[in-house]
């Protein structure tokens, strides 16, 4: 079973070349027969991934493989209950969106560059969901990182180079972090593997040193998974971003680095107060910020971008909480996993619905596309279940899992003394989170699929749609949305078992006590989100962001100054940085320079070396001196007159000297020149008479 890693990991590499292969062929020959080729052996390679990915995870639990050599220190993967539901998760979502994208894609060009590097990508991404230690991690994370590139800068318009630059730089910035981070670990820790981390961190005598590596670390992999501040990236990527390639940026892509948090943050920093409570609040400025934003914003697909920033802040106070309430973790564990997993599923079907209203209307703001699904049901009904999972309502699979997050806050309050009015504070905003969630989710379900156009002409062709999707992309839709409300409805056949399989790499272990998840107490935390939703919207969504006028448009009432990239990262990096950087290298030029000069001037101070010659050597000074004094002896005994201009002989000799010096080199590298060339002729008569001498 070891070798179905390799087959996970490099048959869609394999894969990809063949696509490639034959869309260039389709390119050259202009048949659309190349064309269906290289859509159905895309297809066809995410197929045969899920399916390998099922069989390995029911028969190849517990397998292991390690290939050294590679980068020095090898690289190993494993095969657990966790990486088990997100390589099954990782392999169903691009099973999806490949099946979506064939008709998403139809009408574009450079399908053939886009379906490379999504198989690639693919690659990567099952390569760090199966690592078995963290260098191994960092190796397709960087290769995840680079190749998914070329997905946000697909329709190469300036807004999406400008979001592919941020992309890029957020990713380059946080992989060098996280590699100096990885090395910390590795000085203090003496191994990366994740088997091996937990030990070896509670030996550690310098905590201070973890702490420095786990910051870095955290930078690297929080970057990726969108966590404030460096969250920048997620609002920029996904409203240029093809809808399939956003599916995955936020549904499978946050979640590898969500998974480089876990896997430092479970091992390192094991049942840890401090990392808990950091990791905390980060978690809860990103989840605030994320809602916020997205309560404001009038485009679709940045909506669903904003609101993908908001759950991977629940995400990180589940893992916060974790750490804070130490071994009386399980229902942090078990609400992060879950909470994981719901939110891949739930944006698959979000962005697939946001690709219909787009490959139809080939527009976003909500204005637009007014009144797009008002006679689709197919279209409404699946909406509605991703809407209404990630509101976290009642039957639905959001609601299973916010409910652990919120009960392992209140176990908190209760059990970590110190921080029991901190913990309650953030207890509230976890409820007003939530509420602002329903009321970004209902404000585009409103605008999209209750509301009508302004312009009646447009509404009526929206209406008169029949054909506005293929069954093939129909069919990944409504399968994708049909498991969320099975996560809700039956929550102890399947979202408990989904957590019972996946604690285990959280260092939960055994069984946990079931949950009433419909009971009253848990009931309330719904209640009270719904209720703050319903407020949020009435004030914010339907008198804050609509026209007062006939037309009652949605308007954009985000102050622009407010864009962190453009008011904070832009100005320090590409000014402030770089002027610092002149400013710092100009002063430490000049000191290099003064000190230079003051060790000439006292140490090495500069003197006239006193029998030092302008040209020649000592002995033709002497002797061109001699021979001048001589020839003025005689002048002045025969009394002839001194000519004008005269050479004299010290200078002749050294001149000769020269002369003489310079053919005795031209002699030397000819004879050096004559020597190779005598011993390249003497190797080949030793190579004739060795081999070819005896035939």
């Amino acid at each position: 079973m070891e070798g179905l890693f390799l087959y996970l990991i490099l048959f869609p590499v394999a894969g990809a070349f063949v696509v490639w292969a034959s869309d260039r062929q389709a390119v050259c020959s202009g048949h659309g027969r190349w064309k269906d080729a290289r859509d159905y052996l895309a297809m066809g390679t995410g197929v045969l991934e899920f399916a390998v990915m099922l069989v390995f995870a029911a028969r190849g639990m517990g397998s292991w493989m390690r290939v050294p050599g590679i980068c020095g220190l090898g690289i190993s993967f494993c095969l657990d209950g966790f990486r088990s539901v997100y390589g099954i998760v990782a392999a169903f979502m691009w099973m999806m969106t490949l099946l979506f994208s064939r008709e998403y894609l139809a009408r574009e060009r450079r399908l053939g560059r886009y379906y490379f590097f999504q198989l690639v990508t693919l690659s990567a991404t099952m390569g760090v969901f199966l690592s078995a230690d963290l260098f191994t991690t960092f190796i397709f994370f960087e290769i995840m990182s680079f190749t998914s590139y070329v997905w946000v800068a697909q329709e190469e318009t300036d807004g999406a180079l400008r979001a592919a630059e941020t992309y890029l730089a957020v990713a380059v910035i946080g992989g060098m972090t996280l590699l100096m981070g990885l090395f910390l670990l590795y000085r203090a820790l003496g191994t990366l593997e994740l088997s091996e981390l937990a030990a070896a961190a509670a030996a550690c005598a310098d905590k201070r040193l973890l702490y420095i590596a786990g910051g870095c670390t955290f930078v690297g992999f929080g970057a990726k998974a969108g966590a404030f501040p460096l969250h920048i990236w997620l609002p920029k990527a996904h409203p240029v971003a093809p809808a399939p390639a956003s599916a995955l940026l936020s549904g499978i892509l946050t979640k590898a680095g969500i998974f480089g948090v876990l896997a430092v943050g479970c091992n390192v920093f094991l049942y840890d107060v401090e990392w808990g409570l950091f990791v905390f609040s980060i978690g809860l400025v990103t989840m605030f910020g994320g809602a916020l934003l997205a309560v404001f914003s009038v485009d679709f697909k940045r909506t669903l971008a904003c609101s993908s920033m908001s759950q991977i802040g629940f995400i990180l106070l589940g893992i916060g909480m974790q750490g804070i309430l130490g071994e009386e973790n399980a229902l942090a564990v078990r609400g992060t996993l879950l909470h994981m997993v719901n939110h891949s599923l739930i944006k698959l079907v979000l962005f697939m619905v946001a690709g219909v209203v787009v490959m139809n209307v080939h527009k976003l703001n909500l204005n637009d596309i007014r009144g797009f699904g008002r006679k689709k049901p197919f279209l409404k009904f699946c909406f509605l279940a991703g809407a209404l999972g990630i509101s976290g309502l009642p039957l639905f699979n959001g609601y299973i899992s916010k409910t652990l997050l919120h009960e392992c806050i209140v176990e908190g309050i209760g059990h970590a003394s110190g921080l029991s009015g901190f913990l309650g504070m953030a207890e509230w905003i976890f409820l007003i989170s939530g509420g602002m969630t329903l009321a970004y989710m209902t404000k585009l379900f409103v605008a999209v699929f209750v509301e009508e156009n302004q312009d009646i002409k447009e509404q009526e062709r929206f209406d008169g749609m029949k054909r506005y999707l293929s069954p093939v992309s129909a069919a990944a839709i409504g399968a994708s949305a049909a498991v969320l409300p099975l996560l809700g409805l039956l929550p102890h056949l399947t979202s408990d078992a989904v957590a019972d399989l996946g604690q285990g790499f959280m260092h939960l272990d055994g069984q946990v006590h079931p949950v009433a998840y419909f009971s009253l107490i848990n009931l309330r935390g719904a209640v009270i989100s719904i209720c703050i939703g319903i407020g949020v919207y009435a004030l914010a969504c339907r008198r804050l962001m609509m026209d007062k006028g006939s037309n009652r448009a949605y308007k954009d009432c985000w102050p622009k100054w407010l864009d962190l990239e453009n008011l904070l990262y832009r100005p320090v990096l590409l000014a402030v940085l770089p002027f610092m950087a002149r400013v710092a290298c100009r002063v430490l030029d000049s000191l290099a320079d003064w000190v230079i000069l003051l060790l000439r001037k006292t140490v090495f101070a500069d003197r006239k070396i006193p029998h030092e010659l302008p040209e020649g050597s000592g002995f033709t000074h002497l002797l061109g001196a001699a021979l001048d004094w001589l020839r003025v002896m005689k002048r002045k005994v025969l009394k002839q007159p001194a000519p004008e201009r005269e050479v004299s002989f010290e200078h002749r000799l050294a001149v000769q000297r020269e002369k003489i010096l310079e053919t005795n080199m031209i002699i030397q590298r000819s004879l050096s020149f004559g020597l190779l060339l005598f011993y390249v002729g003497l190797v080949f008569t030793l190579i004739y008479l060795l081999y070819l001498g005896n035939i």
